[in-house]
């Protein structure tokens, strides 16, 4: 049975781990309401640039539209976006297993070709595309 010295040291260790849990969340919260804040501020440009796009893709001819041409696939740029460290490994491996499944199902010719570049946005990604047999673009961590 534990002694009256080593459940006050429990207690004690239990509490100050509360506290520091407290704090995190606190934290936490405060980084989330900042990044809902830059989020919201960045509304009316989006709304503004969904107004634009609509108003290009009505006007003119559909044909004539350089944005709208289908052009054959010659050189693909796949961006993929990861973190540079931290706690999201989900994050990261669902975004690599996500573009490895991209390039075999559909870009495979294009892979075998060496038209297929990875421009990796963060560590994680970078890491794992420019140990595998994959061309990458640069680094951007």
């Amino acid at each position: 049975m534990a002694s009256l010295k080593e459940v006050k040291s429990r207690i004690t260790s239990v509490i100050s781990t509360q506290q520091i849990t407290k704090a995190m969340k606190m934290v936490a919260a405060a980084k989330l309401r900042r990044s809902q804040d830059k989020i919201m501020q960045m509304r009316p440009f989006a709304k503004k640039l969904s107004s634009l796009l609509q108003n290009l893709s009505a006007s003119g001819n559909e044909g004539q539209n350089w944005y709208n041409t289908v052009r054959e696939e010659k050189k693909i740029l796949i961006v993929a976006v990861s973190s540079d460290r931290g706690l999201c490994g989900s994050f990261n491996s669902t975004v690599i297993k996500s573009i490895v499944k991209l390039v075999q199902e559909k870009y495979q010719t294009q892979f075998d070709q060496g038209n297929v570049t990875i421009l990796p946005i963060g560590k994680k990604a970078f890491e794992f595309f420019s140990k595998r047999n994959y061309k990458v673009k640069s680094d951007y961590s």
